[in-house]
């Protein structure tokens, strides 16, 4: 009788395991999680492949509970990882991405700061060998049909805006001081800059046959106007509102060329006021969708690359 239970315990166990690992298998969509982190960003993709991505990490490690709903509970690769600009409420839940999961690259700026959350980062990647990538206007990682295309920063306006003579080193070590480095293919992090962080964020434009989205970072009112004069500005479908709903997120002017139909705005309780009523004006005053974590959780679309849906 007890060897009948355990075979049948075991078979149960068995069955759960299987049905887990069938249930997640690629389902040919494309699936954007925009994960309730706090006040800050994170933002997991599922692609039609079954590879991944993960842009920002939030200001804590409350991106690991996101991933942890919605990566299978033995995988622990990511293949790609982006930071938009080294500021807290992007970059630190990145640390302890980096401390669980093997991530295969790791998409970063140039530009850093001195602070310790930067240099533990810098550290998580040296000592897990990351791949580490410097994307520009123009570069573009695929994922089948899947396109993800930079559109910000240019390597013209970083070069004004950087001095890149800072380090010469060869490989990952600190160099110059305690936060610059060189990764072991060459791409630099850490370089000191005066300019406004927020202004590196990357923009980046997702495309899936029909279906486009726009990720912003941080990047607002003060960099819109160079965005449009390099780029074809697409429609798109979904957009991260810049900046958590900051007054000077968004030019209304840059709004009305890509036409979003729903815009997500990532924010938590804070004291900026974050959204403003500027930020929710102009966004109703166009009828675009609004969903907000800190009043949704996660926000989930899928594509097909043809439909779109929210699944909350």
């Amino acid at each position: 009788m007890g060897s009948k239970k355990y075979f049948i315990g075991g078979a149960f166990i068995g069955f759960v395991l299987l049905f887990s690992f069938l249930f997640t298998l690629p389902d040919g969509k494309l699936h954007i999680y925009f994960c309730d982190v706090g006040q800050g960003d994170g933002a997991y993709i599922k692609y039609p492949d079954g590879e991944d991505m993960l842009i920002d990490g939030g200001p804590n490690n409350k991106v690991l509970g996101c991933l942890g709903r919605y990566m299978p509970f033995y995988d622990r690769t990511i293949d790609v990882v982006v930071l938009t600009h080294p500021q807290k409420d992007h970059m630190q839940g990145l640390i302890s991405v980096i401390d669980r999961y093997n991530v295969k690259y790791f998409v970063i700026g140039v530009e850093g700061n001195n602070t310790e959350g930067y240099k533990r980062l810098l550290l998580g990647i040296k000592n897990k060998n990351i791949m580490v990538k410097n994307l520009y206007k123009g570069d573009t990682i695929g994922f089948g049909e899947a396109k993800m295309k930079v559109m910000w920063p240019t390597r013209e306006w970083v070069a004004k805006n950087v001095p890149m003579e800072q380090c010469s080193n060869d490989t990952m070590t600190q160099c110059n001081n305690d936060t610059i480095a060189k990764s072991n293919n060459g791409a630099v992090l850490g370089l000191a800059t005066d300019t406004e962080l927020n202004d590196f964020s990357f923009y980046m434009h997702l495309s899936y046959g029909d279906f486009d989205a726009l990720f912003t970072g941080d990047g607002d009112v003060r960099i819109q106007p160079l965005i449009e004069s390099e780029n074809v500005l697409p429609d798109v479908e979904v957009l991260k509102f810049p900046h958590h709903g900051s007054r000077t997120g968004m030019m209304v002017e840059f709004l009305d060329k890509i036409k979003p139909e729903l815009s997500i705005i990532s924010v938590g309780k804070n004291s900026y006021g974050h959204p403003t009523k500027e930020a929710i004006e102009i966004l109703r005053n166009r009828d675009i969708k609004i969903l907000r974590t800190d009043e949704e959780g996660d926000i989930e679309v899928v594509t097909d690359g043809k439909g779109w849906e929210v699944m909350n």
